[in-house]
């Protein structure tokens, strides 16, 4: 392993993180604390995105299905265009929207596009809503191509399936339109993915050595939120259930010999020498004073991902910080949060 260890956390209040590496710069964005609006930073290294200026590229609309809650963008080039996925909903409130069912906010999945070259000053046109094939909570959309082909990732609630949320994946017509529909690839079964919620949420796609990695986050937001992973030999059909392969327990913990609790949501990038690189965020506390949904000290953070001699991850512990991290344990105030 050739790089060097990344000074962490990369960016400071920055949940969800999406770090996509283009023409030698690092492009970065999450979710901003107050839920209200979509940024990206770029920089030439992972050091210096914490110090990068931060630009606006959307703004929340003043009502209807993209007015509240925005969560998870991801930034995706495709076709030589820029694609920007995230959730949306036309409230704050949690609704029961079926017998039984567990209660979830009323997220859908949303598309931005960018066609010039450079996404900080570009135009960004909205696509719509990515029609999954029903409505109910949707979020977490991820995309990767293989052979020529995009897939769409997502997590969304199924209301026959017990829990908030499941992971689907469906090939795309265009970056804003499924081709299939969706298949089902896992959904909250196992202890550790049910202590809070029952949640398969935040999906990324690694692609490596003829395997595809597809990671994943459950449970909650606090101490017991980890990832877990499925993987497909990339031969295989995709769109196949039988073609993955998933882990009974979880690839990545809360580290308390860190300090670092509750590690997910990540993403995959890769150091200036090619190594890769995985991205996530998590909190340096656990007692936590409120509704955590408000709590910005989830940071984002990087660290070199080591294979083994037959090509796996090896995925080890989360890395302690090695820069100043909030200590604050206060939640943001509602008021002014227009959410």
């Amino acid at each position: 392993m050739s790089s060097a260890p990344i000074p962490n956390p990369i960016v400071l209040q920055r949940a969800d993180p999406c770090v996509l590496r283009h023409d030698g710069q690092y492009y970065f964005t999450g979710s901003y604390p107050l839920y209200d609006r979509i940024v990206l930073r770029r920089a030439a290294s992972l050091e210096d995105l914490q110090a990068a200026r931060e630009v606006t590229i959307w703004t929340k609309h003043h009502e209807g299905a993209q007015s509240h809650l925005i969560w998870a963008p991801e930034l995706h080039r495709v076709n030589n265009a820029w694609y920007l996925y995230y959730a949306a909903a036309p409230n704050a409130d949690i609704t029961v929207d079926a017998p039984d069912s567990d209660d979830t906010f009323n997220h859908r999945i949303f598309v931005l596009e960018c066609l010039d070259e450079d996404p900080m000053t570009g135009e960004w046109t909205e696509k719509g809503q990515v029609d999954t094939g029903w409505e109910s909570f949707a979020l977490d959309a991820t995309s990767f191509v293989k052979d020529g082909d995009q897939y769409l990732v997502w997590a969304q609630q199924d209301f026959e399936v017990k829990g908030h949320s499941n992971l689907y994946i469906a090939r795309m017509e265009n970056p804003w339109t499924l081709a299939t529909a969706a298949t089902l690839l896992t959904k909250p079964e196992h202890a550790w993915e049910t202590v809070t919620f029952w949640v398969n949420e935040g999906p990324s796609v690694l692609q490596r050595d003829g395997r595809i990695y597809l990671t994943y986050s459950a449970s909650g937001t606090g101490v017991e939120y980890a990832m877990g992973l499925l993987t497909a030999d990339a031969a295989s059909d995709l769109l196949d259930p039988t073609s993955w392969t998933k882990e009974t327990e979880p690839v990545l913990t809360s580290a308390p010999e860190h300090g670092i609790y509750g590690p997910g949501h990540n993403s995959f990038t890769e150091t200036e020498d090619g190594d890769t690189v995985l991205v996530y965020h998590a909190r340096t506390y656990t007692e936590l004073v409120g509704n955590p949904l408000w709590e910005p000290n989830r940071q984002a953070r990087a660290q070199v991902l080591p294979f083994d001699a037959d090509g796996r991850p090896v995925w080890g512990t989360p890395q302690p910080d090695s820069r100043p991290t909030p200590t604050s344990i206060e939640v943001l105030p509602p008021e002014g949060m227009t959410a």
